[in-house]
């Protein structure tokens, strides 16, 4: 797309753009002269601003053509919002409970208009920093990714419809190259983006760029990641992109979506939920040795695979004479043959999602961008140690994971 038309808004010309915009100005009851705005953005990539009126609220989020924190000199597709607000438009569609809802979006723009999650939601990852448990998390993850990666597959879909998904999707290729580069690549070689805590994780990080056998698992990865158009995923699926409390869960910030291997995003969670796991020790303290909490967490491991398993199946069995065409009804009728089909499926997309964890989990440490979970732990002895202990734990998942056949076996490695 061309730049006609586009301009990146502050706060006063967001003010008269809501104003302009009846699709954004009646969810704030239409009060255009008695709303305040904020911006929130968290200085990466986009604007994102909260407009809040005595009558309603919205988030507005505005794409730059550009990476926002570094400027002009890393250019990035502003198009990167159109992928990201239809991919709010169809996961709202499939999982409502856990989806905000989009009002409004402006191609030439590249600005979306959509539900405000309210306070007390937090950014999980922040929660699990603070070590608040969520109850509901697992189950409520669990929904989300079982009816968005099983409804834009061919388990439901035909061959046409899912072709024509796939083509809508493909253009959002430099994210889709962003993520190849950052998760695939970088942490393999000597990379000038890469970095870890130093000194103490020199050596740890020059294993990785030496280790053969994780190389080739790694490769076998980034190709799935390239070629394998399972489903619409979301493409980003980290801690950072889930806000909670203990009764809901919203799942934000689908720019990386693409059609991609379902694994991706399943491992992506739990990836993060790991990592979550391996920084408790650096967040202990006198009155919480974070024992209960870790507890909780492998839990809640455990609970989101076994729950996706369960609700994935299940669409699976409710729609078998359906219009997917990945095992029509007329060839795989045979209920055993059936059984046999559904336990080969499950258990590849298992070994893909343990992949793709720890692929990220290696990523977050010795790559270009790091989490808060371990970035918070101010001594760095204790960070390291933390860190050190996830990356031998991601590097052992990502050589055996076809080893494992159940989550309890990843857990007790972890462990």
């Amino acid at each position: 797309m061309t730049m006609e038309g586009f301009r990146v808004l502050d706060e006063k010309s967001l003010r008269e753009y809501i104003k302009a915009t009846p699709s954004l100005a009646s969810k704030l009851g239409n009060e255009v002269d008695n709303f305040k705005i904020k911006e929130v953005g968290d200085g990466n990539l986009n604007f994102v601003y909260i407009v809040i009126s005595p009558s309603g609220s919205i988030v507005i989020k505005q794409a730059i053509p550009y990476v926002r924190c570094i400027g002009e000199s890393w250019p990035m597709t502003k198009e990167r919002s159109y992928f990201e607000a239809t991919a709010l438009k169809r996961q709202h569609g499939l999982s409502p409970k856990h989806v905000p809802e989009v009002y409004h979006f402006d191609r030439t723009m590249s600005l979306i208009g959509m539900r405000y999650i309210e306070p007390p939601h937090i950014i999980l990852r922040k929660g699990l920093i603070a070590g608040v448990e969520y109850p509901l998390l697992a189950e409520h993850m669990a929904e989300f990714m079982a009816n968005t990666l099983f409804y834009t597959s061919l388990l439901y879909l035909t061959t046409t419809q899912l072709k024509s998904a796939v083509a809508e999707f493909c253009g959002n290729v430099e994210l889709c190259r962003l993520t190849e580069q950052v998760v695939f690549s970088d942490p393999y070689k000597i990379s000038e983006f890469n970095r870890w805590t130093s000194p103490y994780l020199d050596t740890d990080a020059e294993a990785v760029r030496n280790d053969q056998i994780l190389k080739l698992e790694v490769a076998e990865l980034k190709s799935k990641f390239c070629e394998k158009t399972q489903a619409l995923i979301h493409g980003d699926l980290h801690t950072g992109s889930v806000m909670v409390t203990h009764e809901s869960t919203q799942v934000i910030d689908p720019e990386f979506a693409f059609y991609g291997p379902m694994g991706f995003d399943i491992g992506a969670f739990i990836g993060n939920l790991f990592l979550a796991y391996f920084a408790q020790d650096g967040h202990v303290d006198q009155g919480n040795d974070r024992k209960t909490y870790k507890a909780w967490i492998m839990d809640t491991i455990a609970d989101t695979w076994n729950l996706f398993y369960k609700k994935f199946t299940s669409l699976w069995d409710i729609h078998k004479e359906g219009p997917g065409e990945a095992y029509l009804h007329e060839i795989y009728n045979d209920l055993e043959l059936r059984e046999l089909v559904k336990q080969k499926y499950m258990m590849d997309l298992f070994h893909d999602s343990l992949g793709f964890a720890a692929a990220k989990m290696i990523r977050r440490i010795v790559g270009v961008a790091h989490v808060e979970d371990f970035e918070s732990i101010s001594d760095l002895v204790k960070r390291s140690d933390c860190e050190r202990r996830a990356l031998e734990f991601a590097k052992n998942l990502t050589k055996k994971r076809r080893n494992f056949n159940t989550i309890a076996d990843v857990i007790a490695l972890a462990k």
